[in-house]
């Protein structure tokens, strides 16, 4: 709404401002045809009086062209906040299709590389074990509140608690290959392994996770810190190399959670939609400059 009171503001200055010019333009045209066309005794000629009415014609014209040309604000708004209505619809199809791939029934984990491209935030099932000896952390990162993510942000996440990522290689049993598994949240004071043993189990387990491609770093994160085991988004060619495991990346869900381990379930699927405060911002600019328009050239006509 703070736009919708800026963008009013301007328009309401703006045809004042063009008319005084206009007005402006007709003084000066004025003072220029009487100092052209007078007689040497100081009197206008008659071409003075045709003068007057090219003047006049000119003066409809221009009014006429800024009448057409202040048309274009209601137009270009209507035309942006039909946009707007668009892409609010591709958003909500695109997050429907997001909880639905979250919450699909898991299928087995192909190891085609091809394949693993068009299953991102496919539900996966894997069997293996755990090599806790080469854990990653991606920090800092805030929890993710299973219970609620799809609808609102979590409990825990407005708390301003912060903590890492455990990113653990896991060996799958079934397939012969060993892949990367972030198991979950973890607190900054239960980082290091030795503060959790009770999660670090090496027996073999099924996890059930969201398959996650490689991500590129966005404007303003750091860089990875390879040598101190600081992550701060996923290169799943640099963490591959610095565990040995293929470069496949899943999320393990809530229920995959190990008692006293990292807390699964931390894929976010929501996605920022602000779409309909653009459409109500672009279509109620639509409204009052029309009005404006209308008052200004079609109802003075009226009266």
């Amino acid at each position: 709404m703070v736009h919708l009171k800026s963008l009013l503001s301007f328009s309401s200055r703006l045809i004042p401002a063009l008319k005084r010019q206009t007005h402006v333009i007709y003084i000066k045209r004025t003072f220029l045809l009487s100092r052209l066309f007078k007689n040497a005794d100081g009197r206008f000629t008659t071409f003075g009086r045709r003068s007057s009415s090219t003047m006049a014609k000119a003066e409809k014209e221009e009014d006429t062209f800024l009448k057409w040309f202040l048309l274009l604000i209601p137009a270009t708004t209507f035309g942006l906040g039909t946009w707007q209505v668009k892409r609010r619809q591709w958003k909500m199809e695109l997050i429907n299709e997001l909880t639905r791939l979250t919450t699909a029934e898991p299928v087995p984990l192909p190891i085609d590389p091809n394949d693993l491209k068009e299953l991102e935030y496919r539900r996966v099932r894997v069997r293996g074990r755990y090599d806790h000896s080469k854990e990653l952390y991606v920090l800092p990162r805030s929890p993710v509140d299973p219970e609620k993510e799809a609808r609102e942000a979590g409990r825990l996440s407005s708390s301003g608690e912060t903590g890492a990522n455990v990113i653990t290689p896991f060996y799958c049993t079934d397939l012969g290959i060993t892949i990367l598994v972030n198991r979950g949240y973890v607190p900054r004071q239960k980082i290091r392994p030795e503060t959790r043993q009770k999660g670090q189990v090496e027996d073999e387990m099924e996890v059930v996770g969201v398959v996650r491609l490689t991500e590129v770093r966005k404007p303003f994160v750091p860089n990875n810190d390879v040598e101190r085991n600081r992550w701060h988004y996923r290169d799943l060619e640099a963490m591959s190399g610095a565990t040995g495991a293929e470069p496949i990346f899943i999320d393990a869900d809530f229920g995959s959670t190990i008692p006293g381990g990292p807390i699964g379930g931390q894929t976010r699927v929501t996605l920022r939609n602000e779409h309909m405060q653009y459409i109500i911002t672009w279509y109620g600019l639509c409204a009052a400059t029309s009005y404006m328009w209308y008052a200004k050239f079609i109802k003075k006509m009226k009266l």
